[in-house]
């Protein structure tokens, strides 16, 4: 995809209802929907609400396609490689699940990874005996990757799994090294990508995962309980099939056998939100027109202007680190509680996100912080709001409990 200049940021505002209510800048947590998108849902909600909920599937189910090709086109795949999952935790369990751990399996991950892919790992452990060893940072932060192909050769793990883009901080961790590896080392690679995709362009063939999963609600700005998985053609004729899989995913041939279909549907449901469905393709569609190279331009770019503002407010302390930084930024405040510093950006109609200690144990624990807050602006927000929010965290930060003022500290 070639660079290009980014659309009209009004004309995209003018696409995005919310940008009239709120300062959004929690689209790590959830993007706000385009008018495109919207529109879509609703019309295939009005269509069940006519006609029957299956006879409105099957009505549309051209456009049901679309979801896999748009989706292919975003991460540079075929439609037979994207499985439709109701989030990206969701996709990561059901891959997980089939791969056929045993007693001394080694998983080999990041200290830099998504809370709940580490539950899951951990989980692992306590049912099936799986060894996790964290693969240590570099100095100037983020995955040092000579030292985890080192481990990769010593230990030769049956999984080794990265997060892009932790949803933690404003890392961008170097997948495509790590896959490089992997590939020269023949070991299975499943990437973390929830918070890149809609953010970055995402190659999968250029990263060399055999598994991906995302969300489509964050940068994406598709609806909620919706993400993918994309699953390799290697790991498709390897027989890699989830562990509870049902009469979507497989043929039941004779009474005692059953027969995984040969697409990456092996790890989907037979049971659909076809709204929601055709919502994430007409996200897809949006992003794809937008530009993600122009988006991966815009993005970040907001964040390091944000970044740069927060350095200079006293009492704040942004805690992002590593070679590349993308559109997330995360700051500590002087003096404040979470909830509450969290509830006076509410009251000044900026939306924010709040991370604890428990998302984050290694990272937290290496910056020695409890909490932060997490300000995610995306393409569609102006500078004039960076410079805005920048202004009310410095209020904040002026006016903390015990400070010398009293509005934002009595909260």
């Amino acid at each position: 995809m070639s660079r290009e200049s980014l659309p009209d940021v009004a004309a995209l505002r003018a696409d995005t209802p919310g940008c009239e209510q709120v300062v959004h800048f929690n689209n790590a947590g959830c993007g706000l929907l385009a008018a495109p998108v919207l529109a879509t849902m609703v019309d295939h909600l009005n269509l069940e609400a006519r006609i029957g909920g299956y006879e409105a599937s099957a009505a549309r189910e051209e456009e049901v396609r679309g979801f896999y090709t748009e989706i292919a086109a975003l991460i540079n795949c075929e439609p037979g490689n994207v499985a439709f999952a109701g989030s990206a935790t969701h996709a990561f369990a059901t891959a997980l699940s089939a791969i056929p751990f045993r007693a001394g399996d080694v998983i080999l991950t990041t200290r830099n990874d998504f809370i709940s892919n580490q539950i899951a790992f951990l989980s692992l452990r306590k049912r099936f005996g799986v060894e996790i060893v964290h693969a240590p940072d570099a100095p100037e932060g983020g995955v040092d990757v000579a030292a985890m192909a080192a481990l990769m050769r010593a230990r030769r793990p049956r999984l080794v799994t990265a997060t892009h883009i932790p949803t933690n901080s404003g890392l961008v961790q170097p997948v495509a090294e790590i896959g490089r590896h992997c590939r020269e080392l023949d070991l299975l690679y499943m990437v973390d990508a929830c918070q890149s995709v809609g953010q970055y362009p995402v190659d999968v063939a250029e990263i060399g995962c055999d598994l991906l999963t995302a969300t489509c609600r964050k940068f994406l700005r598709g609806p909620r309980g919706s993400g993918f998985l994309y699953v390799s053609d290697r790991v498709l004729r390897a027989g890699y099939e989830p562990l509870f899989i049902d009469m979507h995913g497989a043929r039941w041939v004779e009474p005692g056998r059953y027969r995984p279909v040969e697409s990456a549907a092996r790890f989907e449901e037979w049971e659909f939100p076809y709204a929601t469905v055709l919502g994430c393709a007409a996200a897809a569609r949006y992003a794809l027109r937008v530009g993600v190279d122009a988006i991966a331009d815009r993005s970040p770019a907001l964040a390091a202007r944000l970044r740069t503002g927060l350095d200079a407010v006293p009492g704040v302390r942004t805690l992002d680190r590593g070679p590349r930084l993308g559109a997330i930024v995360t700051f500590s405040a002087e003096g404040w509680e979470p909830r509450p510093f969290k509830a006076a950006m509410d009251a000044r109609r900026v939306n924010s996100a709040l991370s604890f200690r428990e998302f984050a144990q290694f990272d937290f624990g290496d910056k020695d912080v409890d909490w932060c807050l997490r300000l995610s602006p995306h393409y569609y927000n102006t500078e004039e709001e960076v410079d805005l929010v920048v202004a009310a965290v410095a209020d904040l930060a002026q006016a903390r409990p015990g400070g010398t003022g009293g509005a934002g500290g009595s909260r």
